[in-house]
């Protein structure tokens, strides 16, 4: 069931428990006593009345809370329907003027290849977008040759294998979905080029799945080949834990713990989803500081054009 028709569920029990409300009163106003004399006449009608404006506050009162309720268990089943809200981090790059921790990106790109790159794929990311960002050519260069493409058709029309050039994408790690789906028991892992952009809340959504794993609270139950992560829509996630501490070895010799993997891998699809953010802010601010001082020659050019004119004196002679 969507969130909206549960809020149109809950006001439509509100407009009920309303009407019943006014029912209720107008029910004990037809049914006052009724007097021998306009003084007990008086007094009845204003007990009643009283006694009507009490049954209305308690009926608010109850509705109120009712409301409450109604709407915590709606966010308790959103929460259900579509994952813990996610806490927010603070990511060194997403300052106005910040840029990228280029060797948190070499890190996580560590990360991938070692932990991710044999579910996940990063087709739109080639060996040559890596260049001055976390590797040096001669390392990129050698990093590619190390993996096997398929190229052709060759002078003979067959197709043939050949070592990695700058200008390969990533290698895909299935043929087809079909058999990523086959070897993941139904599910089928996304590919990570754009998956800050494509999630919301992208980068603290996916270091808290990452790091969000827990044993399923009492009353939960995972079905066999699922894994419990709150974070997750629905709870149940067929990708188990990858994030241990010591999975990895850094180069640079920092402990691979997992929340630190975590914030590493991160970087690296922050920077795989927007590579040009760092050009975008640089390009920002010189048009920024070239606009400031278009401005202030403008403002200058209008005070000396304008003041002779603001300040001059008109003079009138009335006897002439």
């Amino acid at each position: 069931m969507s969130l909206g028709k549960k809020i149109r569920i809950g006001f439509d029990g509100f407009g009920r428990i309303n009407r019943f409300i006014t029912r209720g009163a107008a029910q004990r106003n037809d049914s006052k006593l009724p007097s021998r004399n306009d003084a007990l006449k008086h007094g009845l009608d204003g007990l009643g009345s009283a006694g009507s404006k009490s049954f209305r506050a308690l009926a608010a009162i109850g509705a109120g809370v009712s409301g409450l309720l109604s709407f915590a268990t709606i966010a308790y089943s959103d929460e259900a329907e579509h994952g813990l809200e996610c806490p927010s981090y603070p990511w060194p790059h997403e300052g106005i003027l910040s840029s990228y921790d280029h060797a948190s990106i070499r890190r996580g790109h560590q990360v991938y290849q070692q932990v991710c790159a044999s579910c996940h794929s990063m087709s739109l990311i080639s060996y040559r977008d890596l260049v001055g960002v976390a590797y040096t050519e001669e390392e990129t260069k050698a990093m590619a040759a190390e993996i096997e493409v398929v190229d052709g058709p060759n002078d003979e029309g067959e197709m043939f294998t050949r070592p990695g050039k700058l200008s390969d994408r990533f290698p895909q790690p299935y043929a087809n979905e079909a058999a990523a789906r086959f070897a993941n028991g139904g599910a089928y892992p996304p590919d990570l080029s754009l998956i800050t952009k494509a999630r919301h809340n992208g980068q603290n959504y996916v270091f808290a799945l990452l790091t969000g794993y827990r044993d399923p609270p009492a009353g939960v139950s995972i079905r066999e080949g699922l894994h419990y992560n709150p974070y997750f829509p629905g709870g149940a996630i067929a990708m188990p834990k990858m994030l241990n501490d010591g999975a990895v070895e850094y180069e640079d010799g920092i402990p691979a713990t997992e929340a630190q993997m975590g914030k590493d891998v991160v970087s690296f699809l922050s920077w795989a989803a927007e590579p040009e953010m760092e050009e975008r802010k640089l390009m920002g601010f010189k048009w920024i500081f070239v606009l400031s001082l278009a401005l202030l020659q403008a403002a200058y050019y209008r005070r000396l054009r304008w003041s002779v004119l603001k300040s001059r004196k008109l003079v009138l002679d009335v006897v002439n």
